[in-house]
């Protein structure tokens, strides 16, 4: 791990001397670079953005914005040397209105954050504690060594990073002496028991923020940012008070609802600086089902044997809050009772869309070309029917 935090660094480290507008244009060459030659960043990224029923895309207007956002992720990545070295963050980062949190601050009020991963991230944060006391919740990378060197760049203004083991204490803590907690909350959590539309399907998300908002009677501000001629410029909605006299559970969910409304609004205005390779959609955990087959939409493509309808089930039991397609020949279609989107075809070469949905492919056929077609696209895994009776008996054994 230290090897390869001092190779990062070595390789990084002239960055940290380059103007912003040298950074950007090599971050956009790079992040070309990687939606080419890494196939796995891309096909996430291609499906994510085809699965956001809310922004109704065009696959053409998919490859763009999946280009776009991947070019966004390497500036932000890149920007990393040189902010470890700015001493003064108004050079890249103002904020439009801060005075709406900053009349709340004076009373002694603190005030919650809600934030995303949009165009550079680590901003927020950094302008906001070299204006006001402030801590975050932050969950640190594997490599401690370069988690470390993270830290030190967004603590470097006063501000406080705590791992999420401890963010109820520490944003209590921080909200009573009057200070801002800032939460990250625009991530896929399907063990945090909260789920709610977004972008126009259903994502799990952590409703920390709504619990502690209710909590301690204090307000949420949905904190947002978009790069403008090469600076970073930040604005806080109105704040979402909370009804402490309405009943918990329903008031949390007004609370989230109403945040997450605000921020998927700034996802459309300005799709192509908002994290597409992360799986907002992800139904499950990983203690639930394995990595490559965590996928949250399938394609399932059956042949003209009815006896294969029977496996079935076993699809939706592996993946009971997923989206699935069935592509099922017109002649079985009425013994098909799987809840799933149904294409029905006549010939198999109708089986053969230009759909960027699909992450995992089911092929039940003998055409192996369907598989190949697919994972030209989004497909980041496939099954043919000897692999997915063999997951099956795992299943059954399990």
């Amino acid at each position: 791990m230290f090897l390869t935090y001092l190779l990062l660094r070595f390789i990084t480290f002239p960055f940290a001397f380059l103007p912003y507008r040298t950074l950007h244009a090599l971050g956009k060459c790079t992040g070309t670079c990687i939606y080419y030659l890494v196939p796995k960043y891309r096909k996430k990224a291609l499906s994510n953005l085809a699965l956001a029923k809310d922004l109704s895309l065009a696959n053409e207007e998919v490859r763009r914005i999946a280009k776009a956002s991947l070019q966004n992720l390497m500036i932000t990545c890149l920007e990393y040397p040189k902010l470890a070295r700015e001493t003064d963050i108004s050079n890249i980062a103002l904020c439009e209105n801060p005075e709406t949190a900053n009349a709340l601050m004076e009373k002694g009020k603190g005030v919650l954050f809600f934030c995303g991963h949009q165009s550079n991230w680590e901003l927020l944060f950094l302008e906001g504690t070299s204006r006001m006391p402030g801590v975050a919740i932050g969950r640190p990378v594997k490599n401690r060594y370069l988690y470390n060197w993270v830290l030190s760049i967004r603590e470097k203004f006063g501000g406080k990073m705590v791992p999420p083991k401890n963010a109820i204490h520490e944003g209590l803590r921080a909200l009573k002496k009057g200070a801002f907690l800032g939460i990250v909350g625009d991530q896929g959590m399907p063990n945090s028991g909260y789920s709610s539309s977004f972008l126009g399907r259903e994502a799990w998300t952590s409703p920390l923020p709504a619990l502690l908002a209710y909590k301690t009677n204090t307000p949420i501000l949905v904190a947002t940012t978009k790069r403008i001629r090469g600076k970073y410029h930040i604005h806080y909605s109105e704040p979402i008070f909370p009804k402490t006299d309405q009943l918990k559970e329903k008031e949390v969910q007004r609370l989230m609802s109403e945040t997450l409304q605000i921020f998927q609004e700034s996802i459309k205005e300005n799709p192509e600086e908002w994290l597409w390779c992360h799986n907002r959609w992800k139904q499950q955990t990983l203690d639930e089902i394995k990595r490559p087959y965590r996928q949250d939409s399938v394609a399932c493509i059956l042949p003209e044997d009815v006896a294969l309808i029977e496996k079935l089930p076993l699809l939706r039991k592996l993946y009971p809050r997923e989206h699935i397609a069935l592509f099922v020949p017109k002649s079985l279609q009425s013994k098909i009772s799987l809840n799933a989107e149904i294409y029905p075809y006549t010939n198999l070469e109708e089986v053969f869309q230009e759909d960027l949905r699909f992450k995992l492919i089911v092929n039940f056929t003998k055409n192996f070309a369907i598989e190949s077609h697919y994972k030209k696209l989004s497909a980041l895994h496939t099954l043919h029917l000897n692999s997915f009776e063999a997951l099956e008996a795992k299943v059954r054994n399990a």
